[in-house]
């Protein structure tokens, strides 16, 4: 959900006529973090399957990529949209706290998905992800959200995803459409000059 949410932000920049120049120039403390998350992500995703041993501590390692995360996110909050983003993260790792490091999903939600699916989270196979039972706690928290058609990428989302995909528009809204704000201050500032100039 978050690719998406960030695809979709800047077709919406573009639409609105905005850029990519601000991307350049922008800083963010800790900046490293991020991509480095992402792929340790994935390796752990990879991996966990075929090493037991990462398969079990899978969990308490997907918290710590968490704690990292809102680290940075918290060392970023100055820049538009970034307390909704920490805030949707925040959420989504709260419920992956209180369950064992594992995000509950809904089998109802997920009937949008392939049915092989509820079959591997019953097995184990989805060590980020665990089905959501009546044990499960803060339960509303989870993959509770389906969506498919007209939607163009069948998904179970939480609620913590949509908050934290309305942070990152907005951020992207900010990065990508700032210069045009700019410029309308800058013409603002002009118009008294050219009026006063019109009446001399």
């Amino acid at each position: 959900m978050v690719f998406d949410g960030i695809i979709l932000s800047f077709i919406v920049g573009f639409l609105r006529k905005g850029n990519l120049k601000a991307m350049y120039t922008l800083q963010l403390n800790w900046g490293w973090v991020f991509p480095l998350l992402l792929v340790f992500q994935i390796g752990v995703f990879s991996l966990q399957n075929k090493i037991e041993t990462l398969g079990q501590i899978s969990g308490y390692l997907y918290i710590a990529v968490y704690i990292v995360g809102l680290t940075f996110l918290f060392l970023n909050r100055n820049h538009p949209g970034f307390n909704l983003i920490l805030a949707g993260v925040f959420l989504n790792f709260l419920v992956m706290v209180v369950n064992g490091g594992r995000m509950p999903v809904s089998a109802e939600a997920a009937a949008v998905l392939d049915p092989s699916y509820i079959a591997a989270l019953k097995d184990g196979l989805y060590a980020k992800h665990a089905l959501l039972t009546e044990a499960s706690k803060l339960g509303f928290l989870g993959d509770i959200i389906p969506l498919s058609d007209p939607y163009p990428r069948t998904q179970i989302i939480s609620i913590g995803d949509v908050i934290m995909n309305v942070g990152i528009f907005l951020f992207i809204q900010h990065l990508m459409l700032d210069h045009l704000k700019e410029g309308n201050d800058t013409d603002d500032a002009a118009a008294p000059l050219l009026k006063g100039g019109e009446i001399s």
